[in-house]
This record gives structure tokens, sequence and C-alpha cells, in this order.
């Protein structure tokens, strides 16, 4: 069902498994229609408990419904700064766990900022990321969750409109909400690599999904004032953003 909202649409389910399907099948439409043009298919991938069912729904469509992933180029939003590639919290070791290692994409088509960069080449680095995705020819789909301060990727409120990717400091409320991943909030990163809101806002299309205890910032970001220090709210300035949430 589609509720009408003033300043961006938003799809609401029953469920998360439910939304989660919707996106599922939408990022399955997209790679069947680059396929037959014989064309890549970008994605631009979000990790942490908002899409484990996703992930789940699209290694079942391939394994199940024959989806075949030897068309698509993924670049993921963030990794926690500083974190081995091998680190189970890492982003790197999530998306192989839940989703990579199970579906036919060719590993050289993944691409996940490195949370072991040298610091004083993060820089370099970050530039480099955002270049490799202009190459590929921008995200065709970005997929984003939000955080219960309003974060999208780890771009924490206060985040410019203008800003690309780069080393930010994590906010506290976000290294709280993170800590089941690890032992305790002494072992959460302080610093993480992500995309900027202004890389976010280059992709042809963006579907953010909300699931549980978010309704007030949801709220916030899809009827509110657009403001920097909502970082979702930003959205209600890209052309083709849907909400999906339960």
């Amino acid at each position: 069902m589609v509720d009408s909202f003033e300043k961006i649409p938003v799809e609401i389910y029953p469920s998360a498994q439910d939304g989660s399907r919707y996106v599922a099948e939408e990022i399955a439409r997209l790679i069947r229609e680059k396929q037959q043009k014989k064309e890549k298919c970008v994605l631009g991938m979000a990790t942490g408990g908002t899409p484990i069912y996703l992930d789940a729904e699209l290694v079942r469509m391939h394994k199940e419904e024959g989806l075949s992933f030897k068309n698509v180029i993924t670049f993921n939003l963030d990794e926690y700064y500083p974190i081995e590639k091998k680190a189970f919290q890492s982003y790197w070791s999530f998306m192989h766990r839940h989703l990579f290692d199970h579906i036919d994409i060719d590993p050289a088509n993944i691409h996940i900022p490195d949370g072991s960069w040298p610091k004083e080449d993060v820089k370099k680095y970050c530039a480099a990321y955002e270049a490799t995705f202009e190459e590929a020819g921008g995200i065709d789909l970005q997929i984003l969750g939000i955080g219960l301060n309003g974060h999208i990727g780890f771009n924490e409120p206060g985040s410019s409109i203008i800003s690309k990717t780069r080393l930010i400091n994590l906010d506290n409320t976000t290294r709280i909400a993170n800590t089941y991943e690890f032992e305790n909030i002494s072992k959460v990163p302080r610093l993480a690599i992500t995309m900027g809101i202004s890389t976010i806002l280059k992709a042809k299309r963006i579907l953010l999904m909300g699931w549980g205890q978010k309704s007030a910032i949801i709220a916030r970001s899809v009827d509110g004032n657009v403001s920097e220090h909502v970082p979702a709210s930003i959205l209600q300035q890209h052309t083709d953003c849907t909400f999906v949430v339960d």
C-alpha cells in the first residue's frame, strides 16, 4: 500500500520481511532489465540489521529462481575504521557472510571501503572510491537504512549536503545502537568511512528501508523541513526516492 506523503513517497508493509521482499523484487527487476540490454547493473548496498531480510531474499531468488548477479557491480556505503577486512564485525565480512558468498557475483565487481587503509592515505582512497563508481556509470539503485538520529550511511547529524566519501566521527548514539555487534561499547570503533550525502544523492534511484522503532525519525525525514541535522530529510531533494517501512 502506498501512502502519499507531501515530500517523499512512502510504501508501508505489514512487516520488515514483506517490505524487504518488495525491495528485493525491485532489485531483481532492475538486474534483469539490464541483462536484457547486456548492460551492467550498479547497486549501492547497505549493511547492518536493516538489510538482513533483503539479503536473504536475494540469495533465495538466486538459488530458487535463477537470478544471476553476473552483470552486477556493487558499492557499499560505509565501513568501520579502523577494522580489518576479515574481522567478524567488518562490513566486508557482513556482506560476504550474508550475500556475496551465496551468489554468482564476480568478486572483482564488489567494492567496499577498506577499514585498514593507512590513515594518512584515507582521503586519497576515498576520492579513488568515488571515482570508481563514476567510472562504472553511476549508481543505478542505492539501498539505504536509517539511523535513530536520521543518519544515512554513516552521515551523522550535521553532515554537509555537499559531503563526499570521507572519514567521519561516529555519533555516540550510533555507537550505542551498534554495540550488539561488539563485546561492549568500548570496542565499537569511533570512526567510519562513509559515502557522503552528495554522493548518495547522485544515485539514479534510492530505496530507503526503515523497520521497527523508527517512526518518529522517518516522519521527520519524509515530511519535516530539510535539515542537515536530520540527514535523511535531505532525500526530499532527490527526484526518485521512496521510503519502504513496516
